[in-house]
């Protein structure tokens, strides 16, 4: 059943003129301007001193990208820009897969870095205080939390996916907070049928494809950062629109990724043309944020969620389609 209803409400404001991403987190940020920086720095040294190494990374690198502004030596260096890049990697040919398999999400890694120098240092100082210190005993403990709490905030655990192809699957973790009809042009009858998930910074934050199919468009909004559980966040914050062909159907699906007041990066590699599956993973939210599925609102007849409503990404069903037609 559906539980309570989101009622239309007033039409909003329109969101700021969209932005073609040019890079996997449109909105940058410190984490990926030091790995950015620091990537450079590991060009200068790969090339004054492992030559080889970069020749046979050029043999192996697969695609052309004509007049590309990105150097490409190794699979590293597409994780900003794989979205806008037409140079790709072999799995065989990749080196550092193996970070795919720590059970933390590869978008992430560079804050679960940062923060643990961060809180190795804090941990360094209140250690100088002495175990008979009273602060040793009180603040040790909080150092530990905060450093435990932010690298669990990066795991990315693996998902049952649902082999029906019937369903439409949770984009995100976290809690059902709308589920009902809102006004949208680019939907038949100009309405649409909207589920939105409200993620908390003790949510998994990686983002999984909710249906089979082929990606139409992914269009980058600026915007504010207002709490993610505002009604008003839905049209005035920051947000990435992730528009799906159904490989069955050929309807339209949107995924929207919307920042929140902690959250102030939206992540997502994929870009239009690519094909992808039922729960593949496809970005993440840092911290804090809420996702939304969106589609045809006549498609709704099935709906397995309700307000209030724990889901898990890329297990989770959230409603069923009717059978297509032989």
């Amino acid at each position: 059943m559906l539980g309570v209803m989101a009622r239309p409400g007033p039409s909003a404001p329109p969101l700021p003129a969209a932005i073609t991403p040019t890079s996997v987190q449109p909105g940058g940020g410190l984490c990926m301007g030091l790995e950015l920086a620091w990537g450079r720095l590991r060009h200068r040294w790969l090339r004054a001193f492992r030559p080889g190494y970069v020749c046979r990374m050029a043999a192996k690198r697969q695609g052309s990208c004509p007049d590309c502004p990105h150097d490409i030596l190794d699979a590293r260096d597409l994780k900003f820009c794989r979205n806008v890049c037409g140079y790709w990697f072999r799995p065989e040919d990749d080196r550092f897969r193996w970070r795919d398999r720590l059970g933390l999400a590869r978008a992430g890694l560079a804050e679960v870095v940062l923060l643990t120098l961060l809180c190795l240092g804090a941990g360094l100082a209140v250690a100088g205080l002495g175990l008979w210190h009273a602060a040793f005993w009180l603040l040790l403990p909080v150092v530990a939390v905060v450093w435990f709490q932010l690298v669990f905030f990066f795991r990315d655990p693996e998902r049952a996916i649902p082999a029906d192809e019937g369903v439409l699957v949770s984009p995100a973790d976290g809690t059902v907070t709308h589920v009902g009809e809102v006004e949208d042009p680019d939907f038949p009858g100009g309405r649409a049928f909207r589920i939105s998930i409200f993620l908390s910074v003790f949510n998994v934050h990686v983002n999984r494809v909710p249906r089979s199919g082929r990606v139409v468009a992914v269009r980058y909004f600026p915007g504010c950062f207002l709490d993610a559980r505002s009604p008003d966040c839905a049209v005035r914050n920051e947000q990435l629109w992730l528009d799906l062909e159904d490989g069955q159907s050929g309807r339209l699906l949107r995924v929207k990724q919307i920042s929140g007041a902690v959250a102030r990066r939206i992540v997502c590699w994929l870009k239009a043309g690519d094909q992808v599956a039922t729960g593949e993973r496809f970005g993440m939210i840092k911290f804090g944020s809420r996702t939304e599925v969106l589609l045809p609102a006549a498609e709704a007849t099935d709906v397995q969620v309700k307000v209030g409503d724990r889901v898990h990404g890329g297990s989770s069903v959230l409603l069923r389609f009717k059978p297509e037609p032989v």
